[in-house]
């Protein structure tokens, strides 16, 4: 696959992290998931996944599901059609910088069968988010978030449960949490070693600066095109795409991905600036047939597609029968 050419490209990436719940501000509290709720999904014009969300009696609103972002998000002409109450002030780290924004109070937030209350949003334009909101890390806690893409589903566990079975070869790859957020180390680009972030509120995958100067420093990229990055708040900064011939994630490695190389913020906010680190997007997710992501217990699971119908192969290294070997 080629990087897109087009000077410049925008696109609603919407990695989204917060600083630390305002001063004043209560927590978030959930209610217990009846296990394996299965919600149903669609796609935006990003690609990113979607669900219905109620906000009390009110809805569905699509929400992006984003394991990105700590906090829920919410569009401000959504907020103020409903009456929402004002919260404390939040810092917001975006893509491209980190602003203070107003929050808004929602009483009540039920996603699948999970209910949450008293969520101080952070309320944003909504083209800007290109959606009514975003579902953030603070509404999946605990909890194991599994997307089948084949049947645009997904479907929401409490991390004690038991994994469910998949048909197929799935990989698991084990994690760490770095500053709240799920982390992978076991995984490298073009044989550079690298720390992974599994984004699912980003369109496209983000390499930083340090990853590719190590890349560079051995010979291994290839032509890039500029690309305009768009974040939530509005801001923009433009990345530097080319294609990354092999991202392996434990034993499981995507070829021919394009990736796009720039600082954005979500690097200096998880102290991953000066190490080679990857933000991995829903370009990326959706060549596989099953994506899992748990959050307790740090660990991620995906399940093997043999041909992407986006013309990128994926190929795990220990294949079954009939497979292609990477």
């Amino acid at each position: 696959m080629t990087p897109r050419r087009n000077t410049p490209v925008l696109l609603s990436l919407c990695a989204m992290l917060l600083a630390g719940p305002a001063a004043g501000q209560v927590a978030p509290v959930a209610e217990p998931l009846d296990p394996g709720t299965v919600i149903g999904t669609e796609q935006d014009r990003g690609d990113r996944m979607t669900v219905p969300v109620m906000l009390g009696k009110s809805g569905p609103y699509r929400f992006v599901v984003d394991t990105g972002a700590e906090r829920t998000v919410i569009a401000r002409e959504l907020a103020s059609s409903l009456a929402l109450g004002p919260g404390a002030s939040a810092r917001v780290h975006s893509m491209t910088e980190v602003s203070v924004v107003e929050t808004v109070v929602i009483p009540d937030l039920t996603v699948g069968g999970r209910n949450v209350r008293q969520i101080h949003a952070p309320a944003l334009a909504r083209r800007n988010l290109g959606a009514e909101g975003m579902l953030g890390v603070d509404s999946l806690q605990s909890q194991r978030v599994s997307f089948n893409f084949g049947r645009d589903e997904m479907t929401v566990y409490p991390s004690t449960r038991r994994e469910e079975r998949w048909e197929g070869n799935s990989i698991v790859i084990t994690g760490k949490s770095r500053f709240g957020h799920l982390v992978l180390v076991d995984a490298a680009l073009d044989g550079q070693k690298l720390w992974v972030v599994v984004d699912t509120g980003s369109q496209v995958t983000v390499g930083n600066e340090a990853l590719r100067r190590k890349l560079a420093a051995k010979g291994r990229l290839g032509e890039s095109f500029p690309l305009r990055l768009m974040s939530v708040t509005g801001g923009s900064i433009i990345a530097d795409q080319t294609v990354a011939h092999r991202i392996r994630l434990g034993s499981v490695t995507i070829t021919d991905l394009p990736v796009a190389f720039a600082d954005v913020h979500p690097f200096r906010k998880l102290d991953l600036v000066d190490r080679p680190a990857l933000l991995l997007g829903m370009d990326a997710l959706r060549l596989f047939d099953r994506v899992s992501v748990d959050f307790a217990n740090r660990r991620v699971r995906l399940l093997h597609k043999p041909q992407s119908s986006l013309g990128v192969e994926t190929r795990l290294a220990q294949a079954p029968a009939g497979a292609r070997r990477s």
